[in-house]
């Protein structure tokens, strides 16, 4: 039997017979660390927890708003969602939509991150204004 393929795009088996194709797996760990990074300026408190996950396509992170809410998020490939109403808690019967970004998820629940967002935007042009005179 005959594979066609390129080295850099998969590895051969451990028989050396065909080829098989690298399946790119995501730390969602290292994902959680970097929607952390981009909106903590935004929250009252964020970070991954270091007690629930395990797995590298799961990430959970604890969020409390600027009006006190606690959250726990998970993050997949599928996105983020919120699984429970308090740091390290995951409720399994609850249901909730996937957002695709971390800041649609926070704009739906909390508008003090929203205004926050948006003063940050503000600020950021207006230093882009008076850098560009």
């Amino acid at each position: 039997m005959e594979v066609d393929c390129q080295p850099e795009e998969s590895m051969v088996s451990a028989f050396g017979e065909d080829c098989a194709e690298l399946v790119e797996v995501k730390d969602m760990r290292l994902e959680a660390e970097a929607v952390v990074n981009d909106v903590l300026f935004a929250v009252a408190e964020m970070y991954v927890s270091q007690s629930l996950g395990g797995a590298s396509d799961v990430a959970y992170i604890n969020v409390e708003t600027r009006e006190g809410n606690r959250y726990c998020l998970e993050l997949t490939e599928a996105g983020l969602r919120v699984v429970g109403y308090a740091f390290d808690q995951v409720d399994e019967d609850l249901s909730s939509q996937y957002h695709e970004t971390v800041y649609s998820l926070l704009d739906t629940l909390s508008p003090g991150y929203r205004e926050a967002f948006g003063n940050a935007l503000l600020q950021r042009l207006e230093r882009l204004k008076q850098n560009g005179q």
